[in-house]
């Protein structure tokens, strides 16, 4: 089965791509595209998601993972369902064993639609908050060591620091206890500088998490500068990476090298240098490792030593050059 939260408008019995209710969803793997009609309650949608995380040991208590991926835009849903998926099956072939589900906002299926798509995520991202990650934490059992991840690709990067930012500001979200342990985002379309140690916009999303882990691509032609379809925002954490004075918890992973060594390989994939990782093995594999939390930022073996501060994704074993 997969799982959604998909905060999407109906209309003649589709999901639109305008803002709408809370649909708590599930799938089964023949299904291409989800519907209103799989749509179950809330707290059988989530004691099921709990259940499908648990992995390992059970004798103390629970234990288990959650990886939630918040799509980008320009995502048709049919594509973000196929990537939950890929998610999911790169992720266990490396030994993850928990639940990958996805919070589908109304992200539009049209470049142009960039400027709507970017205020339909601000409107719906505290959802992915009270709804979302504050309920897991509401159902658990103080025992219970289920740690929730976040793996969020493109303009979904935004989504997760808006609705963190807005969650400290509402009294009745913030006075629960809320976190989650991994963030993970690829291609990340937010401001570079938005993510330095101290700044408003990203504070509470770093407090909120254990660590942060931006994989960043300067070769990421979706998030240049001079895309018109962007309408020549900031420096993005996705092509120039988190900046110099980032918090210890921040770690930055600069994957240029590794997919212009392997470009090739994703000749069949739209927008490669901005959705590739998806279909990487070494990227799925070095999530795998900071999900489990057990190796040291620094001797995950998918990783080299950079410059200034920064990891390089690099296959183990593999030389450079």
């Amino acid at each position: 089965m997969d799982y959604i939260y998909c905060v999407r408008s109906v209309r003649d019995g589709e999901f639109t791509a305008e803002p709408g209710a809370n649909y708590f969803l599930k799938v089964t793997s023949s299904v291409k595209n989800h519907k209103p009609s799989h749509q179950i309650n809330k707290d059988t949608w989530i004691k099921a998601v709990l259940a499908d995380a648990r992995h390992g040991p059970q004798d103390d208590a629970p234990v288990g993972d959650i990886v939630v991926y918040i799509h980008g835009v320009n995502t048709p849903m049919k594509t973000m369902l196929e990537r939950q998926r890929l998610l999911r099956k790169g992720l266990e072939k490396f030994g993850f064993e928990g639940s990958v589900i996805s919070f589908d906002w109304p992200s539009d299926d049209r470049a142009l639609n960039y400027l709507e798509d970017r205020s339909d995520a601000k409107m719906t991202a505290l959802r992915l908050v009270d709804e979302g990650i504050a309920s897991f934490a509401a159902m658990q059992p103080p025992d219970c060591r289920i740690n929730l991840h976040l793996v969020a690709q493109s303009m979904g990067s935004y989504v997760v620091r808006e609705a963190f930012d807005d969650a400290d500001d509402r009294p009745g979200v913030a006075a629960h206890s809320w976190s989650v342990s991994q963030v993970m985002l690829l291609s990340g379309d937010i401001s570079a500088s938005s993510m330095a140690e101290g700044a408003s916009k990203s504070s509470s999303l770093y407090r909120h998490c254990v660590r942060l882990t931006n994989y960043f691509n300067p070769f990421d032609d979706v998030l240049s500068l001079s895309n018109v379809k962007r309408v020549g925002v900031s420096p993005r954490v996705g092509r120039v990476g988190l900046p110099g004075n980032r918090p210890d918890k921040a770690v930055n992973l600069n994957c240029g090298n590794y997919i212009n060594a392997k470009r090739g390989n994703f000749a069949g994939v739209a927008n490669a240098a901005h959705t590739w990782y998806f279909y990487d093995d070494v990227v799925m594999e070095d999530m795998a490792h900071t999900i489990r939390g057990d190796t040291d930022r620094h001797e995950i073996p998918t990783r080299l030593q950079g410059s200034a501060g920064n990891l390089v994704l690099w296959p183990a074993g593999v030389p450079v050059g």
